[in-house]
């Protein structure tokens, strides 16, 4: 109720009274919790609630619900921060000895959008964010959960674990188990010989830029919709000839962008073929114990046994960090360099001869590397990217790194990207310094 609808022109003197003894009295105490707030130690920040929280499920404790109902509404909290219950996954054991962030008091954060300007606060109560954490190097500067989650559950990855897989390769190039990325995918997939995909290099499908032809809309009738249809069934098909049935080339490989989760998925079977390793099993070993992760991980596995390398990772928000802060330092870890820097490099870099996949070219906003995002401008800046609005941001220049996980509404949204991009371009103006 507004004062206005309680006061009349000959009544509200006393009431005015009433206001200003409460204030008075109410006063210490505000300051008090304020300086209670100030010394608090810093650490992540739970809310039980979140934008549109009773269209998520709030009522049913955001319910995890089966794999027929993964895609409704007031399931998705539940299901991007159980997947791997839900669906048959390989484990990521953590870190034998866990490397800890360091912490600082939360900065303030206001960033520009339209014409407003907001807060950070303001951002959480606009985006239905599950988990935010920004970092500079090795301490944690925000870290915030909504809707009932903890800094224990794991995040669904989407197709961030796609970027995740683009490393991996540069390690086995390293290691010479893949001889070169130009040669071609039959070479490690015999099961592809005589197909399209089969006589594309590796290279290509790092670029996203093979010229087979790929549906992928989210419109549940398109390519991704087979294509996950016939991994997610649980029965053992074998992948390769999954995968084959996309088998028409519609412009010659290297010359055009044109996203196609498949070829990620390709990238996992020349791995699990060239390294003789499961995908995930690789990541452990190569990755995750070296970052000195935390906590348990997971990636969703198809009938065979093989990782569904384009999506379907899992891990806690602070495991994405350490991921996060280990691309920022291209591939460096504590002085121990476990993805060649030369690969980092050249994977979040255009060469001149790859025009297509320079930002505003390959997109209107993004470029793409290998396996990963390019942001547009003259410093290197790069981003992993998911449907409904998984995000990590990572500067290398300033070690800044922003890790974002959410349920928005729709796989993809236009323009949705836009706020996370102007909260992160706030977030490198006040804190990159």
């Amino acid at each position: 109720m507004h004062w206005g609808a309680l006061c009349r022109p000959r009544g509200c003197r006393g009431l005015f009274l009433a206001v200003i003894l409460v204030s008075a009295l109410w006063a210490p105490l505000t300051c008090a919790q304020d300086a209670q707030n100030s010394s608090r130690e810093p650490g992540p920040v739970f809310s039980e609630s979140g934008p549109d929280a009773e269209l998520y499920g709030a009522a049913a404790g955001y319910p995890v619900g089966t794999r027929g109902t993964t895609t409704q509404l007031d399931k998705l909290v539940g299901v991007y921060s159980h997947f791997g219950e839900i669906y048959p996954s390989r484990p990521i054991v953590r870190a034998t000895t866990p490397w800890q962030f360091k912490r600082a008091p939360e900065p303030s954060i206001a960033y520009s959008f339209g014409t407003e300007r907001l807060s950070i606060a303001d951002y959480l109560k606009r985006n239905p964010v599950t988990g935010l954490l920004i970092a500079r190097d090795d301490t944690i500067l925000y870290e915030h959960y909504q809707y009932s989650r903890t800094d224990h559950d794991r995040f669904l990855s989407q197709s961030m674990a796609k970027t995740l897989v683009g490393m991996l390769v540069g390690i086995a190039v390293s290691e010479g188990r893949i001889k070169s990325i130009d040669d071609l995918v039959s070479t490690y997939v015999p099961g592809l010989a005589g197909t399209e995909y089969g006589n594309t290099s590796i290279r290509a499908l790092l670029n996203m830029s093979s010229g087979v032809e790929f549906s992928e809309v989210y419109d549940g009738n398109d390519d991704i919709a087979r294509l996950g249809r016939a991994l997610f069934v649980g029965e053992a098909k074998d992948p390769a000839a999954v995968v084959a049935q996309f088998n028409t080339r519609t412009a010659p490989p290297g010359t055009r962008w044109h996203y196609a989760s498949v070829e990620t998925e390709i990238l996992g079977l020349v791995l699990r073929a060239a390294t003789g390793t499961p995908v995930a099993d690789y990541l452990h070993d190569r990755i995750w114990d070296a970052i000195g992760t935390e906590a348990d991980a997971s990636w969703a596995i198809d009938g065979s046994g093989q990782e569904i390398a384009f999506c379907c990772f899992n891990a806690t928000l602070r495991d994405y960090a350490r991921l996060a802060r280990l691309l920022a330092h291209d591939g460096a870890w504590e002085g121990r360099q476990l993805i060649p820097r030369q690969w980092l490099l050249d994977a979040t870099t255009v060469r001149p001869e790859d025009g297509h996949l320079a930002p505003r070219v390959a997109t209107p906003y993004f470029g793409y590397g290998y396996q990963v995002w390019l942001l547009p401008g003259e410093h290197r800046r790069f981003a992993l990217l998911g449907i409904r609005g998984q995000v990590i941001l990572v500067d290398p220049a300033s070690k800044l790194v922003m890790v974002h996980t959410a349920v928005r509404q729709k796989p993809s949204e236009p323009g949705a990207l836009r706020e996370p991009l102007a909260l992160w371009s706030a977030v490198l103006q006040q804190l990159g310094q």
